[in-house]
């Protein structure tokens, strides 16, 4: 059985940083397309933005909001995904998801495309 679970969300203030963690059981990150999505407050879970992905030979897309401030990583010894966010803005605030296997396409910031989800963790930014 498959699962993901994510950590490290929580409350900050504008300009400061989190990173996610997305700890992966029954599925090996190391071979595996996996990615970051969030949903925005009041948006319906349909409505959920790509923010990064990362490939098994470690290729990395970004959502352009957050390309050059954000970065995706894998750590296969702990079989876990990573999200580091730096110089966050209130706009960023939104329940982050990570996301494994994805099919039927490739362009792996499309959530429709992913299998696998975590519950998520929420990342709250002030001004």
């Amino acid at each position: 059985q498959v699962q993901l679970v994510e950590s490290g969300g929580g409350s900050v203030q504008a300009g400061g940083s989190l990173r996610l963690s997305c700890a992966v059981s029954g599925y090996t990150v190391s071979s595996a397309i996996m990615g970051w999505f969030r949903q925005f407050p009041g948006e319906e879970r349909e409505e959920q933005e790509g923010v990064a992905s990362i490939e098994s030979d470690g290729s990395t897309t970004y959502h352009d909001s957050v390309n050059g401030r954000f970065t995706i990583s894998k750590d296969n010894a702990k079989n876990t995904l990573y999200l580091q966010m730096n110089r966050l803005n209130p706009e960023d605030t939104a329940m982050y998801y990570c996301a494994a296997h994805p099919t039927g396409g490739a362009w792996y910031l499309d959530y429709a495309l992913y299998n696998y989800w975590g519950q998520g963790t929420q990342v709250t930014v002030s001004s």
